[in-house]
């Protein structure tokens, strides 16, 4: 998962001492027997655990795409959807070619803002995405363009009549509506795709300009700024583009502190809280009179990474597709530090690889029993999700099975390992119809369905889903809640996150015994019944009016 804690259940993902570990509710009962969910659906959860365990071993060395790490994950999962009876859907293959480019910048940088010396890793992170050996960028104008915003539907530009060429816009994260959620500005405290990093140096690029440069603040970007540290340092993947596309991109990108930020604004004679406050009232640009001088060398690698893709075709409407979508990669390791230097991933994403698997095996062994689905399943293990959405970017694209035939795709990134809820968590919830499914699966499990807590983190827009979303294809990404099933599970689910906490994108993200799973077995259940009924009638779930992709799919209500 690309910088992003999604839904509550994910709230505080991770400390690592293996010491004094909390007591899942019942745990030697649940780890002697197969666990039945609520939908009368029995899923192994000891095959499911032992899947999360081996993959994010240490052997599989962090599941970096193109490496060791990747050859083990695919040959795991190959093994795995040839002993269920699947089908490659590449050519017969499971693995979908995704071409890749590794972008890796020297850790020795000299950087200079407004005369101001920054140092790499504690002030500033910088990187290029571009085979040109480096960046040398001299006097380079810096702009303040507030959240770097150009939204013709709410009547917002931040560049409006600016020239971009040759300088650096200096952005604020998240989107307007953040700072004023009491307002009708963009979406609230939900945060609208114009507050990705990803859309700012989108734009940032359409613009003309030099370089982004992204100001870190912790509450409206939703983590801390050692999440920015680990996941922007080291190789940056990326999907080789053609060369006109790659000439659009700005030289360099990256992200600095708020310390140092507010350090170069002083330096410009400004203050930047208050100008904050003006970026969230209206569009803002301003010339800060400041230059930038950044030197760092930087190469490229390429190769191809793969998708793992398998289809367990229909019984009668084979050529209509519903999707399953979990990231297998994630970090990999971090040579510069010493003692453990291997990014697990264990909740971060081999726990959602890992659901995908258990829901295969269910439909798969339903199909041999005589009661498969009547439209088709594939199943996608998806490359690159954490340097972009690569792979799930690559396949919507390059679609192995046309876009117009793809019904819905259900997307697990992070399961829930703090035992069973009461409710029942959407990431942004009121998107679709597919989500009526959700919410009546939910329900036979007497759980409510709920929004996420935190909407302010763009749970909707950083994960694979979005990638089809962005298509029209109705896609859903939930799971969790923020209320335990008792008291009992809420003693263990306090003490968990405690034990947690702090290991997003960071090496302790390791795999625990003592994690209660029920709850993430209920999850499966949800998705498994929502999905065995979508297949099984003829709907085409669409958008709801409001939503950014109404008028890609509409719904008929």
């Amino acid at each position: 998962m690309k910088q992003l804690l999604p839904f509550c259940a994910l709230a505080l993902i991770t400390a690592c001492s293996p010491q004094n570990a909390p007591t899942a509710p019942n745990q030697a009962e649940k780890n002697t027997s197969a666990v039945s969910t609520d939908t009368k659906v029995t899923f192994d959860e000891s095959r499911f655990r032992n899947d999360i365990k081996t993959l994010s071993s240490d052997e599989f060395e962090g599941r970096a795409p193109t490496t060791k790490g990747e050859k083990l994950t695919l040959d795991y999962l190959s093994a795995a959807f040839t002993e269920m009876g699947l089908t490659g859907a590449y050519q017969g293959s499971f693995l979908q070619p995704v071409p890749m480019v590794s972008y890796t910048a020297s850790e020795d940088q000299a950087i200079s803002l407004a005369g101001i010396d920054m140092h790499y890793r504690q002030d500033i992170v910088l990187g290029s995405r571009h085979d040109k050996g480096g960046v040398n960028i001299k006097n380079a104008p810096l702009v303040f363009v507030g959240y770097g915003v150009n939204a013709p539907e709410y009547q917002w530009n931040d560049y409006e009549n600016l020239d971009m060429k040759g300088k650096i816009a200096v952005i604020l994260v998240n989107d307007p509506g953040f700072a004023h959620p009491e307002s009708d500005k963009f979406n609230g405290k939900a945060m609208t795709y114009y507050g990705r990093w990803s859309y700012k140096f989108e734009e940032a690029s359409r613009q003309g300009a030099l370089g982004a440069i992204i100001i870190h603040d912790t509450a409206p970007a939703s983590y801390p700024w050692s999440v920015v540290e680990n996941s922007w340092t080291g190789a940056q993947q990326d999907l080789v583009l053609n060369q006109a596309e790659q000439d659009k991109r700005v030289a360099v990108e990256g992200w600095m502190t708020m310390e140092s930020a507010n350090a170069l604004f002083k330096k410009a004679g400004f203050e930047l809280e208050p100008l904050m406050a003006r970026a969230a009232d209206s569009a803002i640009h301003l010339e800060l009179n400041q230059t930038a001088d950044i030197q760092f060398t930087s190469k490229a690698e390429y190769a191809d990474s793969y998708n793992v893709v398998a289809t367990l075709e229909g019984t009668e409407a084979s050529d209509e597709h519903i999707l399953f979508t979990a990231h297998w990669d994630h970090i990999g390791i971090d040579p510069s530090k010493d003692g453990d230097n291997i990014y697990n991933g264990a909740l971060d994403n081999a726990s959602g690889t890992a659901g995908i698997m258990e829901i295969a095996r269910q439909f798969a062994a339903q199909a041999k029993n005589g009661q498969g689905v009547k439209r088709s399943l594939t199943f996608i293990a998806t490359t690159g999700e954490e340097q972009g959405l690569l792979g799930s970017r690559y396949y919507a694209a390059n679609p192995i099975y046309p876009i117009d035939k793809t019904v819905a795709v259900f997307n697990l990134d992070s399961t829930n390992v703090y035992g069973k809820t009461q409710d029942y968590t959407i990431v942004g919830k009121g998107q679709s119809e597919l989500e009526r499914y959700l919410i009546d699966a939910a329900n036979k499990q007497n759980r409510h369905a709920t929004r996420e807590r935190n909407p302010a983190s763009g749970g909707f827009f950083r994960s694979d889903h979005f990638s089809f979303a962005k298509l029209g294809v109705p896609a859903v990404f939930a799971g969790g809640g923020s209320i335990p099933l008792d008291d009992e599970t809420a003693e263990y689910k306090k003490a968990m996150q405690q034990k947690m906490k702090g290991c997003y994108h960071s090496v302790c993200d390791h795999y625990h015994e003592d994690w209660d799973l029920s709850g993430a077995l209920q999850d499966l259940a949800v998705y498994f019944e929502s999905a065995k009924s979508l297949a099984n009638n003829d709907d085409w779930p669409g958008y709801y009016q409001g939503s950014e992709f109404n008028s890609l799919r509409p719904a008929k209500d």
